[in-house]
Formats: C-alpha cells, structure tokens, sequence
C-alpha cells in the first residue's frame, strides 16, 4: 500500500495523572514527514472549484457552477458541446493505483462521464482520447442508451454492466472506481458491474475493437487526471473523494 509523506495533525486521547484523578485530554500532534496509511483525499470542497482546471489549459469555464454543493454544468449557457464557457475539467494531480468516490446525476436525455487516467498534453485535444470512461447517461432517453457499451456505468464502449443498477433520472447514484495494480472495477450504487485488467495483451484486443483504435495513447497511461465530461446536457457530481492504494 502507497503511504503518504505529507504533514498530518494527528489527534490523540491521552491519559494525564492529576491530584491522584485522571484526565483524558485530547492533543493535537504535528507530524511532518512521517509515514502514514493513505487516506480519503476530498476533490471537490462543495464551495470553489480549487483542485480544478479546464482541460488543456485555463480556470474551468463559467458553465461550470456551484450548485447547493455539487458541481454543476449549465447546459443552458454553452454555446454547442465542448465550446464556449463549456469544456472538460480535471484535477490538477494525477493517480495511479486508486479507489474513486463521485455521486452523479444526469438531467433527462442528458450524457456525461467521468473519465480517468487522463493524460493531460497539447497532443491529445480531450481527456477521452486517452483516458477510459465510467458512462453517465439519462438511459431511458438518450440515444447513445441504445448501443451495448455505452450506457450508464458501462466502461465506454469497451465493457458493458453486468447489470444495470443506475436510479431513474433526476436521482443521485454512487459510482466507484477501483483501479490497483492493472485490476479495474467499476461500481454503481453499491453493486460492482465491470472487472477487467488493464494493459495486457487482452485490454490491447479490446481496444483494437472499439472507436478509440485509432488513438495510440489511449488506455496507456497507468497514472493520470480525474476528469468531468461536458457533453453539452445538465449533469451534477457531488461528494468526491479518492484514496490512493
């Protein structure tokens, strides 16, 4: 298991002999390069959008917003999918071996993703040109729901659901994605729907069948960004966090 080095403030109940009475006080500890089991790291504060950039470049875009502290993309103020105030986000760090928390919602007929391991370059225009996706989708009313691999929680079009667990539109869903030493889970309100192993001869057979066969870095890279899909509909992401393993 990854360990962090970062400084901590440790809390500890400590016992303290007083007039013959015991006192139990709590102490706040300072440690600095000190060796720690990893924790959940949040990536989204509920408030401000720090630890968030707008792929290739700049502050995330004003269709990006706030909302009762989820992050929000109105729809309503882009100028056409991925252009005007619009576009992807992802995190300033990057992961490798990792467990991702996100609750998402989607507004009717809309499709979004959350897409990982993206590796962020001027050779590479979007984030899904390198990194996989985790399918956001309004199932019962856009048109992507109809083709196998594409809807909501399938690996984008590489590896349907093995069952479909995702909340009618309007509703929040849990999704998980665990990705350790080349194993690859997905999850999707407490169920695990995709397993597959990354960068084997298997994964490269799977991509040669599927619309990224012709993007040479895809699927390559085994650290990279967390990324937010603008794909031009109403979509929410809230609470999200991430443990390194």
């Amino acid at each position: 298991m990854k360990r962090s080095t970062y400084g901590l403030l440790l809390i500890a109940s400590m016992t303290f002999a007083c007039g013959g009475t015991q006192e139990v006080r709590e102490v706040t500890i300072q440690t600095e390069g000190v060796e720690v089991e990893s924790e959940w790291i949040s990536l989204f504060d509920g408030e401000s959008f720090d630890g968030w950039k707008k792929y290739g470049g700049g502050d995330v875009g004003a269709a990006w917003k706030i909302q009762d502290g989820a992050i929000y993309l109105d729809a309503t103020n882009k100028d056409g999918w991925q252009t005007g105030d619009g576009g992807d986000i992802v995190t300033e760090g990057e992961f490798d071996d990792f467990h991702l928390k996100v609750e998402w919602k989607i507004a009717k007929d809309g499709n979004s993703g959350i897409i990982f391991y993206v590796h962020e370059s001027e050779e590479y225009a979007y984030p899904w040109m390198t990194g996989m996706e985790m399918q956001v989708l309004d199932n019962d009313g856009h048109p992507d729901a109809k083709i196998r691999t594409h809807r909501a929680g399938d690996l984008y079009d590489l590896i349907e659901s093995s069952e479909e667990t995702v909340r009618p539109v309007g509703e929040w869903n849990l999704a998980e994605i665990i990705s350790k030493d080349g194993l690859l889970q997905l999850h999707l309100n407490g169920t695990k729907i995709v397993e597959t192993t990354l960068w084997t001869p298997e994964w490269e057979e799977l991509i040669a069948g599927s619309k990224f066969k012709d993007m040479p870095g895809f699927g390559t890279f085994k650290s990279g960004k967390i990324a937010l899909q603008d794909h031009g509909d109403e979509v929410w992401f809230r609470n999200i966090e991430i443990k390194r393993l």
